[in-house]
């Protein structure tokens, strides 16, 4: 089972080394992150968002190599890359995996100037060691899927 784990941070930097940090607990083994995202209000008050996964991107090269395959049946391999790319990184676009967009941006509009929220979707974690490492942030939990005692022990063990 996956959890959600929204955190409230003081600001978009703070939100930019705690993304980093999770890469790091990532690689140590110590977090199964799925996805991960942050928001941010600009200095005009429009929501920002910064998400770990870019779909686009990758629509846009898996596009590119499959539209110059079928461009190399065809004769024309650079068309088929052209159109390949371009389809590949409109249907990444459109695709939703992960921490629910809809989600981001609500959470976003309730952000005061100036602060951000870090959206963690993990499978598991050694959540001693992840706590730890999260506490010099001062992190505020704006809102989990766990359950209610779950969730009191992590607010807990944040603040302490």
């Amino acid at each position: 089972m996956t959890h959600l784990v929204v955190l409230g941070l003081d600001s978009r930097e703070d939100a930019e080394r705690v993304i980093a940090l999770t890469d790091d607990l990532a690689k140590q083994q110590l977090l199964q992150r799925e996805d991960a995202a942050y928001a941010y209000k600009d200095a005009k008050g429009k929501v920002r968002i910064h998400q770990s996964i870019n779909l686009t991107g990758a629509g846009a090269a898996s596009g590119a190599l499959w539209g110059t395959l079928i461009g190399l049946i065809f004769l024309n391999p650079l068309a088929g890359f052209a159109v390949g790319a371009a389809s590949g990184a409109v249907a990444g676009k459109l695709t939703d995996v992960g921490i629910n967009d809809d989600l981001i941006k609500q959470v976003g509009q309730e952000l005061q100037d100036g602060h951000a929220a870090v959206f963690l979707l993990a499978r598991s974690a050694t959540v001693d060691r992840v706590v730890d490492a999260l506490k010099p942030f001062s992190p505020t939990i704006i809102q989990t899927n766990l359950t209610k005692e779950r969730e009191e022990e992590l607010v807990e063990a944040l603040q302490s």
